[in-house]
């Protein structure tokens, strides 16, 4: 279960139906995210694989983390790497994750909290489960989405927001069947607490079982709904949908999503993300760590990296790889890995 949630949804500001006159986005593509591993070896489904680039802009890449349960000694994280020119969103839905940069950010996210880092002209960055995560196991679920920044702006100075769960702007739809989490961008008029260079709208939706949700969205934006556990329907002409599929819409004022009556028991509700922003319509030259214009700005990105002006590992980090705890406990009495 998602860890933001409410005791009565009713309680909450409602988001109005949009007006008789509003045109229903269309579904172009839904597709199915394939799975593979990141980093020291966590799961992931890759959420944007095979879409035209076109059509995710103002975003880059998305991966769902988990969701599962880790036994002891189980979880990973990724080791120290580069970043420049885009921003990555990392939403944690279940579980916990430590992070560090070179540039002075870091702490720890947990249970609803996002870490918001806008990598700028470059740092160096790291993300780890906690020690004790590692020691214990336990349930890890999270979204990494990484937001492109326009020309005059990547090479802005890094910067970090810790959004705390209690900090997320929680919504109802009209008639109370959806829980919605604005963690930046704005829904119905209601904002949400990132803030972002792009502009852009991120939403979690907790749809219950049969429930039918109707939102405003804006026009210059994109559109995109990613399925996190469940099954339902979307669009106007109601396709099927279910767990790691995305579906990106086409121009109009408002998204249809309902979530079918009957949920697998260990979803028992339609979990979705719910996103879209203005597009940048710039040239993207992209590899591996790094978001750039150019080939040539890729290529200084690198040597930047490889020369040290993107930062350096602190002798005494706080967050070490999560291969470093199991290789040490490994060699604690009482404790044997494989």
């Amino acid at each position: 279960m998602p860890a933001i949630t409410v005791d009565n949804i009713l309680t909450l500001p409602r988001v109005e139906l949009p007006g008789p006159d509003a045109v229903s986005r269309p579904v172009l593509t839904v597709s199915t995210a394939p799975k593979g591993f990141e980093g020291e070896g966590f799961p992931v489904r890759r959420a944007f694989a095979g879409v035209p680039m076109e059509r995710l802009d103002p975003f880059i890449h998305m991966d769902q983390m988990g969701e599962v349960e880790y036994a002891p000694l189980e979880p990973r994280g990724t080791s120290w790497h580069p970043h420049r020119g885009f921003e990555t969103v990392t939403y944690i839905i279940d579980g916990s994750f430590d992070h560090e940069d070179t540039h002075g950010g870091g702490g720890t996210i947990t249970n609803g909290d996002t870490q918001w880092m806008t990598a700028g002209s470059g740092l160096l960055h790291i993300e780890a489960p906690p020690e004790q995560l590692v020691m214990s196991g336990g349930l890890f679920h999270g979204i990494q989405l990484w937001v492109n920044l326009p020309s005059t702006m990547k090479m802005s100075d890094p910067r970090y927001q810790d959004i705390r769960s209690t900090e997320v702007g929680l919504l109802s739809s009209h008639d109370g069947g959806t829980l919605l989490r604005v963690i930046a961008g704005s829904l119905g008029g209601h904002d949400g607490p990132g803030i972002t260079h792009t502009p852009i709208s991120l939403v979690h939706a907790t749809v219950a079982p049969g429930a039918r949700l109707e939102l405003p969205w804006r026009k210059d934006f994109n559109a995109l709904v990613y399925v996190l556990s469940g099954k339902g329907v979307v669009g106007p002409e109601r396709r099927p949908f279910r767990e790691g599929q995305l579906a990106v819409f086409g121009p109009g004022d408002t998204l249809e999503l309902a979530a079918h009556d009957n949920q697998d028991e260990r979803s028992p509700s339609l979990e979705l993300l719910i996103l879209g922003g203005r597009p940048i319509r710039e040239p993207v030259a992209a590899y591996g760590p790094f978001v750039m214009n150019t080939r040539d700005e890729l290529i200084a990105a690198f040597e930047d990296f490889q020369s040290g002006r993107l930062g350096v590992i602190p002798k005494k980090p706080r967050v070490r790889p999560a291969m470093e705890v199991v290789a040490e406990a490994g060699n604690q009495p009482g404790h044997h890995v494989l």
